[in-house]
């Protein structure tokens, strides 16, 4: 039996790829959830093989939320299947410890075969985006993303998706004052003096998505 945890905000999504999966994989068991909460919530409970985790969440981001998962166990296998195809944003994922990444643009059989490559304990990357991927690792230019800590790249999400500081502590599970003084670090490091600049910053390099 294959667990597989599909974590996606949008139901419709997440629950015709739970259909799908459990049509094209016989063996397979496949649960959900829709935030960073009920993620965390579903590990406590159960062993999952593989968690394929969309990246843009309500109230949280999945790149902040895969080294939570790893922490619960570093035997989870994340693959993140997202809307997201810049290359910037895939380099974080695999820094995140992302063991796949495939677009929501393609076919369903994309996604069972990431699945049966990560259980063989391979990695897994849609072809054109590892080409996006390669492209980038090699080139000179390196993105902001690259530029912050962990911390301060999991509070820039935050800010960028416009979440209050509440709201980003608890996500983070870290207090108000930090938040505040991570955002500061990061107007300094990012040369910018606004809340809005952060947020254009992460539109400009493709970290957020805004609806068309």
């Amino acid at each position: 039996m294959i667990n597989i945890l599909l974590v996606d905000d949008h139901a419709v999504v997440r629950q015709g790829y739970a259909a799908l999966l459990s049509m094209m994989i016989p063996s397979s068991q496949v649960a959900e959830a829709e935030n960073a909460q009920q993620t965390m919530a579903a590990l406590d409970g159960d062993r999952f093989d593989v968690v394929i985790l969309d990246i843009n969440l309500e109230h949280s981001s999945g790149l902040s939320l895969a080294p939570r998962i790893h922490a619960r166990n570093s035997k989870n296998k994340i693959i993140f299947f997202s809307m997201f195809d810049e290359a910037a944003v895939i380099h974080r994922a695999m820094q995140a410890g992302a063991a796949g990444y495939i677009s929501k643009r393609s076919n369903p059989e994309i996604m069972i075969e990431a699945i049966k490559t990560v259980l063989k304990g391979k990695t897994y990357i849609e072809h054109d985006l590892a080409i996006k991927l390669a492209a980038y690792s090699y080139g000179e230019d390196k993105d902001i993303s690259d530029l912050l800590t962990q911390r301060e790249f999991d509070v820039f999400m935050g800010v960028a998706k416009g979440l209050s500081r509440s709201k980003i502590a608890t996500g983070l599970n870290i207090s108000e004052k930090t938040v505040s003084n991570t955002v500061t670090h990061l107007k300094s490091k990012l040369q910018v003096s606004t809340n809005t600049e952060l947020v254009h910053l992460a539109i400009e390099r493709g970290l957020v998505k805004v609806a068309s």
